[in-house]
């Protein structure tokens, strides 16, 4: 199996329970958040939880390179006001410090926001500060940097900014990035007809290279194509249509790595990692 299809599940009741809900839906491979996403501060993980998170995910067959968890939404590495930002790095900390002791090996987050107090060269600037930081106080876990439909102020919504952040990165062992096929369409990178597919990843490997592609984010969107609004769709009915994940499911680049739905209708995820698998036997 070269592909790894499965869905963000949900982590209610304790982490170990996301095992159980990715296994329900014939997932090889999951997101999870490994604390509430909504909370600045979380209990910290007991010895327990630990123990039969690892035990489950041993049971299920699921590789840990093979989950992608996710960070709280609160957190903004580029946060313009020094108290603000210094209270997202310690709670991406404790992000990363959940990972190492759930024996996890990447960390899948939003890049951070200007807020439009300031440019977004120096936003992109503190947010690669804060990542050496947090690299030089952990070990094991990459930083994987996810791509934004750029609504708002967010950045990372133009493979530039991700190749930015990549620059300054000190030890690029442990940076990679995550592909939202959503936000890569709303931001104005096309990938529905066959053209336009091989031109936007042409010009990924060119600005920030397929070695560091360490997971993907399977969604349609409901928002136009450059529109730079976050909507996610269930796939094939939204603005991008099936054949970008037919693309995508017989494109070797994509092997080994999380493919991770998103899509808005969860009841229906079993049958859309099965239609995503049953795009490699056509």
């Amino acid at each position: 199996m070269s592909k790894f299809v499965g869905a963000h599940v949900s982590a209610s009741g304790g982490v170990q329970n996301a095992v159980a809900n990715a296994m329900a839906i014939n997932a090889k491979a999951f997101a999870l958040f490994t604390k509430n996403q909504r909370q600045w501060s979380a209990k910290p993980l007991d010895e327990a939880t630990i123990e039969e998170f690892k035990a489950k995910l041993a049971k299920s067959g699921i590789l840990p390179k093979h989950i992608l968890p996710h960070n709280s939404y609160l957190i903004n590495l580029g946060h313009p006001e020094a108290e603000a930002r210094a209270k997202s790095l310690e709670a991406f900390l404790d992000e990363v410090h959940r990972c190492e002791l759930l024996g996890l090996d990447r960390l899948n987050f939003h890049p951070g926001s200007h807020l439009k107090k300031i440019s977004e060269e120096e936003c992109l600037d503190l947010i690669a500060d804060a990542m050496n930081e947090t690299l030089r106080r952990s070990e094991g876990v990459k930083l994987v940097i996810e791509n934004t439909a750029g609504q708002g102020s967010n950045l990372g919504y133009k493979f530039e900014h991700l190749a930015h952040l990549i620059d300054r990165i000190e030890d690029k062992s442990r940076v990679g990035v995550c592909i939202d096929t959503c936000h890569m369409f709303s931001s104005g990178y096309d990938i529905r007809t066959r053209e336009a597919y091989d031109a936007s990843w042409a010009e990924f490997d060119r600005i920030v290279g397929f070695e560091y592609l360490s997971g993907m984010h399977i969604n349609d969107s409901k928002a136009k194509f450059g529109s730079r609004v976050d909507r996610h769709h269930s796939l094939g009915k939204g603005e991008i249509g099936i054949d970008a994940f037919k693309f995508i499911m017989r494109d070797d680049r994509m092997n080994d790595i999380p493919l991770i739905l998103e899509t808005i209708d969860e009841s229906i995820w079993a049958e859309e990692i099965e239609l995503l698998y049953s795009f490699m036997e056509e």
